[in-house]
């Protein structure tokens, strides 16, 4: 199974501000949709709660240490910790499995991704969560997509 992150940045490498992205791409979220539908996604309670509601047609994962945690969704799955939703994806069906944030869960699983696809906003923000820097030893830059908004970078691990 590969393990996919996939991130929004701005220019400046914000990925959020006070729980929410910074900015609305309507473009952003179709490639984010079209990417990601029909795979789970892996995400932290407070990037649940900003999204606030299920994305349709993927199994939602939610990570948070807080082990009291509910969410009145029942198709949505919780762990408690990222490795114990990793393996439940280990034993399921799907080929991939998506990352889609926030910063704490980009920092746990980035040495154990396969690939990241990063669409790169066309200006900078203000924010307080940032997306971690890519090293180029562990990763190669395999293509470019240009879009009116972003660029995707697709990077595979060295």
């Amino acid at each position: 199974m590969k393990k996919i992150i996939i991130a929004a940045v701005s220019k400046n490498n914000v990925i959020g501000e006070k729980g929410a992205v910074p900015w609305h791409s309507k473009e952003e979220l179709q490639h984010f949709k079209k990417n990601t539908i029909g795979f789970p996604v892996i995400m932290g309670r407070k990037t649940w709660e900003a999204i606030g509601k299920p994305l349709e047609g993927r199994l939602n994962i939610i990570v948070t240490g807080n082990q009291d945690y509910q969410t009145s969704f029942r198709e949505v799955v919780i762990f408690y910790s990222l490795q114990h939703a990793l393996d439940f994806c280990k034993t399921s069906v799907y080929e991939k499995v998506f990352i889609i944030g926030g910063g704490e869960i980009f920092k746990q699983v980035i040495n154990e991704t396969d690939e990241m696809i990063i669409s790169e906003m066309n200006f900078e923000v203000e924010g307080d969560v940032y997306f971690l820097e890519i090293d180029g030893t562990k990763w190669i830059l395999e293509s470019n997509e240009l879009y009116d908004d972003f660029i995707v970078h697709h990077y595979i691990r060295k």
